[in-house]
């Protein structure tokens, strides 16, 4: 099986996303106290942003999860680390259930992932995550990141992250 990814509509898709971004699962998005137009405002400035675009993820039509794309020069670790041409940041998010399904979000970030590598110019992805979010530190792992080190941002304390093309194929066998 695998997961169709299309750009988000702001406004079309934001009450779904508010669901999301809002569920007590989602504490490190840091969303949790967001209104419905919080969203489609933070999803409109991403839609009109050249550097950073947001996409969702369909399980046979039915949305299943939130993925973002950012250019790591100019948007989040911009002047945080050493950007190099191809690297492309990344956060995702499962949509939350009643029902969770074993290596479902395992499934999602291969997706993820392996989206990000079908463009060529790709040459790395990069990520951020809180560093008490222990839980993405091993699905991060287990597609092939290895961690820089901590870095600190204005929202929080981060386990900077990089995925080059090569040791996602390795980790997961897909290939990119």
């Amino acid at each position: 099986m695998t997961f169709t990814i299309r750009p988000l509509d702001p406004l079309k898709d934001a009450s779904l996303v508010h669901g999301w971004v809002t569920d007590a699962k989602a504490g490190f998005w840091m969303m949790q106290d967001a209104k419905l137009v919080d969203v489609e405002r933070a999803y409109m400035e991403i839609a009109a942003d050249e550097h950073h675009h947001a996409f969702l993820g369909l399980d046979d039509g039915v949305p299943v999860f939130l993925m973002e794309s950012y250019d790591p020069a100019h948007r989040e670790l911009a002047g945080l680390y050493e950007a190099r041409p191809g690297d492309v940041g990344m956060h995702f998010l499962v949509a939350p259930t009643d029902t969770p399904v074993h290596g479902f979000t395992r499934r999602v970030i291969t997706a993820v992932m392996a989206h990000l590598f079908a463009d060529p110019g790709t040459r790395r992805v990069v990520v951020e995550p809180d560093v008490r979010n222990t839980a993405v530190h091993k699905l991060n792992e287990a597609v092939g990141f290895v961690p820089e080190g901590e870095i600190e941002k204005p929202e929080k304390r981060a386990l900077l992250s990089f995925c080059t093309r090569d040791r996602f194929e390795a980790a997961t066998g897909v290939a990119a």
